[in-house]
């Protein structure tokens, strides 16, 4: 009998383990796709994410598989040539084609959203922004996946949909378990705020701890797995670094007498010249617009960071604030609250910088002495050090790097304390921070307002606390059976 039994027993544990691995064998690979493109003011960058099938409805499970970055200019550069925007996007469309299945061609979403840069262009000509999106929205339909929308989201949306971004990558909305009683021991807020600079934008994005009734413009209110979020955002049109470099060079036009212009935060012995009517060509600039007695500025580089400090903040008018709390420009702000993730351009020029170190966060002195530092290189000596980056883009990290401070620490009021809670993040796992992915997420619904009713135990677990405890059911009977019921084989040495 007890032969018998132990062969049972063994059977069964074979069986238990036979049904969990076989259970629990990874199935084939069903995943779907979506795309997205940014059509921002410099340039347009295409997305492309995918998700498993089954796993539609839950966090952290949408992941960026490619990104192509399209030549030329972003769309709105196409203003004076309409019908070449939509073309310029096909080679990225051909490269879509390519990454995704053919077979899953016709079912992958493919969103286009323009940013600040067509923001102003429909401003400033708005036939000329409706015949951009009427080119891009051709190019799109004609390529084999399922066109969704070509559009100019708002200021308000950009931010938004970055804070949804950021968050659902860290994993801010959804915890469950271990991670949910880790995540609330947490001294920081509950999510991440997000920093966005653009071209002719930038936006910041936050959940406040205090609120004023005074400013609701400023405020959306999100519902995502069963929690209510109240968010503060607000987008500075004209005040992505492109622009402001803009704004600058007009507001010094006004006070110049000769067509040469000895600039602080370009360096020293860099010239260039620039023709005026570029200058005034965009709505930020164009209230600055009159009659001046040359038409070309001759520009040369002094690489003066403290000169080129106090120029920039010029552009941040701190003198009226009809709110308790205020940013610029008389823009309300609450206090500032936890974490932030800094993106975009944030990332970029800080990230060239040498400034973006996630293991020991910089402090602020530190990150102005490099700024200054490096303002402060002659121009010769830094297209030599960094001859495989363009001019132009190589001439302008200098006023740059100083506008960034400026926008965060006057402009915000970041200070030395707060200053290392902004992460400067330019991919989140293998996906890029910024906008793209928050807007792909709430237009598919795949962020639930509700959170989804889940078993409290994975099936690979349940599994497996079957088998341990079938075993301990098993040894606890035998064990039994031998206590009680003792086999004459085992009595034959008791007298």
């Amino acid at each position: 009998i007890l032969i018998i039994l132990g062969f049972l027993s063994t059977l069964a544990v074979i069986a238990l383990i036979a049904v969990a691995v076989t259970q629990n064998k990874p199935l084939p690979k069903n995943v779907k796709y979506g795309i997205v493109l940014d059509a921002g003011s410099s340039h347009t960058n295409l997305y492309v994410y995918e998700w498993p099938a089954e796993k539609e409805n839950d966090t952290g499970v949408v992941q960026q598989v490619e990104v192509c970055k399209v030549e030329g200019p972003g769309i709105s550069g196409y203003s004076h040539a309409t019908e070449k925007a939509g073309p310029s996007l096909a080679q990225c469309l051909q490269q879509a084609e390519k990454v995704i299945p053919s077979k899953q061609h016709q079912e992958t979403p493919v969103y286009l959203g323009a940013t600040a840069g067509m923001r102003l262009l429909s401003l400033e000509n708005k036939s000329a922004a409706d015949n951009v999106l009427s080119s891009v929205e051709k190019t799109l339909l004609s390529a084999p996946f399922s066109f969704q929308g070509a559009r100019i989201i708002s200021g308000q949306e950009e931010g938004a949909y970055g804070w949804i971004t950021i968050n659902y990558l860290l994993g801010n909305f959804k915890q469950s378990g271990w991670t949910k009683f880790l995540h609330s021991l947490k001294s920081i807020s509950e999510t991440s705020g997000a920093l966005d600079l653009g071209g002719a934008s930038t936006q910041i994005t936050f959940v406040p701890n205090e609120l004023s009734s005074g400013s609701p413009e400023n405020l959306l209110y999100f519902r995502l797995y069963g929690k209510n979020y109240q968010v503060y955002t607000h987008s500075f049109l004209c005040y992505g670094k492109d622009q402001a470099l803009q704004q600058k060079l007009a507001r010094d036009l006004q006070t110049m007498d000769s067509s040469i212009l000895l600039d602080p935060c370009f360096h020293q012995g860099y010239q260039k010249t620039i023709n005026i009517t570029n200058i005034f060509k965009t709505p930020c600039t164009s209230a600055k617009k009159k009659q001046f007695p040359f038409s070309q500025l001759y520009l040369q580089g002094e690489g003066n960071y403290q000169k080129c400090r106090r120029n920039i903040q010029n552009l941040f008018n701190k003198t009226h604030c009809p709110y308790s709390s205020c940013s610029f420009n008389g823009i309300y702000l609450p206090p500032l609250q936890g974490d932030f993730g800094a993106f975009s351009a944030f990332y970029f020029v800080m990230n060239f910088l040498n400034l973006t170190n996630e293991q020991s966060p910089i402090a602020l002195n530190k990150v102005a002495s490099a700024i200054e530092s490096f303002c402060a290189r002659p121009w010769h000596e830094v297209k030599t050090a960094y001859s495989q980056i363009k001019e132009k883009y190589l001439s302008e990290y200098c006023f740059s790097g100083v506008y960034i401070i400026s926008l965060l620490e006057n402009g915000y009021e970041f200070t030395e304390e707060n200053w290392q809670r902004i992460h400067f993040l330019g991919k989140i796992g293998s996906s890029d921070a910024g906008w793209t992915l928050g807007y792909m997420l709430n237009l598919t619904n795949m962020i639930p307002a509700e959170e989804p009713a889940v078993p409290p135990l994975s099936h690979g677990s349940y599994v497996g606390l079957m088998v341990l405890c079938s075993l301990i059911l098993v040894s606890g009977l035998l064990f039994a059976w031998l206590l009680f019921h003792k086999p004459k084989c085992l009595q034959k040495g008791i007298v």
